[in-house]
C-alpha cells in the first residue's frame, strides 16, 4: 500500500529570489513561503522546476530547503521537496538526506530524464528509491521535459508500492490514462495537478489537489478553487478557474519561472527578477500582459 502521508490541497511551488549580487536571498524567500501559507495554501515545494534547483549549488540547495522547512515547521504545513535526478543512486543519496530534516513531509521525485530508460525501468527506479527513502515519495509524471512518460499500467503499479504517497502528473490533458488511474488507485494515493490549466478537471475527477506554478500569484484563489472542487461544488469553483486561466496562460508565456519572478520583483516581494543563465530574463512584452492578467484575476468573483 501506498505512503500514509496523503498530501492534498494546494502546494505551492516557490521560486528562488536572488539578490542584485546573484545570491540567494533567503529573506524574500521565507516572505514568500510566509505569504503562501497565509493565503490558504496547504504546503510548499522546494527545489521544484520553478525552484531553479539545476542551478543551485549544493550549499544554496540546503540553504533555500532548510528555509522553507523552518516556516512549514512553525506552521504545521506540508513540505515537499524535489530530489530526483536521472541517475538512480544520486536519488537515492538525496532522499536519504532528507531524511535529516524533520519537516520534510515527502519528497518529488520526477522521471529520469534524458537518458530515456524503458517505462518497466522507470517503475524499478521509483521502487528502489521508495524503498530507501526516509520520507514518501511524490512522483513527478512530465513527458515534455523528460522525454519518457508513465502510462496508467506503470502508474496503477507505483500507486500500490509501499511509500508511495502521490503523484504530480503534468501530461498536458486530462487524458485517458489520467483517468484511469484516478479510477483505479489505491484510496492513499494522491494525484495531485501538475498543469495549471487542468487543475480543477482533476479535482472534479477525483485528484486530491495541485502543484501549482502559478500559485506564487494569486494564491488565494487558487485555494479557493481547489477547496471547492474538491467537494463537487463546480458552481463556486468554475468561476475561479475561468479568471485563473488567463493567468496561467500568461505566465507560462515564456520559460518558467522568468514571468513569475518579473511579476514578484514589480509587486515589491523579491528583490530582483533575475533567473539564472541557460534560463532569460522575462521579456517587457510577457511581463506588462502577466501583470494585466493578475490583476483581471483579482477582480471579485462576479465583479
Amino acid at each position: 500500500m501506498p505512503s500514509e502521508y496523503r498530501p492534498s490541497g494546494l502546494f505551492v511551488p516557490v521560486v528562488t529570489p536572488f539578490d542584485g549580487d546573484d545570491r540567494v536571498d533567503l529573506d524574500a524567500l521565507e516572505g514568500l513561503a510566509v505569504k503562501a501559507l497565509d493565503a490558504g495554501a496547504a504546503g510548499l515545494v522546494g527545489l521544484s522546476t520553478t525552484g531553479e534547483p539545476t542551478a543551485l549549488t549544493a550549499d544554496e540547495r540546503a540553504a533555500t530547503v532548510q528555509t522553507l522547512a523552518d516556516v512549514c515547521g512553525d506552521r504545521g504545513a506540508g513540505l515537499i521537496v524535489g530530489a530526483g535526478t536521472n541517475d538512480t543512486r544520486e536519488t537515492i543519496a538525496r532522499h536519504e538526506a532528507l531524511g535529516a530534516i524533520p519537516a520534510v513531509s515527502a519528497s518529488l521525485a520526477v522521471v529520469p530524464y534524458y537518458v530515456r530508460p524503458l517505462e518497466s525501468a522507470i517503475v524499478a527506479h521509483f521502487q528502489a528509491v521508495a524503498e530507501r527513502s526516509p520520507v514518501p515519495l511524490v512522483l513527478y509524471n512530465v513527458p515534455y521535459r523528460t522525454g519518457r512518460g508513465l502510462g496508467a499500467d506503470a502508474l496503477l503499479e507505483l500507486a500500490a508500492t509501499p511509500n508511495v504517497a502521490g503523484l504530480k502528473q503534468a501530461v498536458g490533458a486530462l487524458d485517458a490514462d489520467t483517468l484511469a488511474l484516478l479510477a483505479g488507485a489505491p484510496d492513499g494515493f494522491a494525484v495531485l495537478g501538475g498543469d495549471d490549466a487542468y487543475l480543477l478537471p482533476t479535482v472534479l475527477m477525483g485528484g486530491a489537489g495541485a502543484i501549482a506554478a502559478a500559485a506564487n500569484l494569486c494564491t488565494d484563489r487558487f485555494a479557493a478553487m481547489l477547496a471547492a472542487g474538491a467537494v463537487g461544488d463546480v458552481a463556486t469553483s468554475r468561476p475561479h478557474a475561468e479568471a485563473l486561466l488567463p493567468l496561467t496562460f500568461a505566465l507560462f508565456a515564456e520559460p518558467n519561472p522568468a514571468v513569475i519572478k518579473a511579476v514578484l520583483h514589480r509587486e515589491g516581494l523579491i528583490p530582483t527578477p533575475d533567473v539564472r543563465l541557460p534560463l532569460g530574463n522575462a521579456t517587457p512584452g510577457a511581463v506588462e500582459a502577466a501583470i494585466a492578467a493578475v490583476e483581471a484575476a483579482r477582480a471579485p468573483v462576479g465583479g
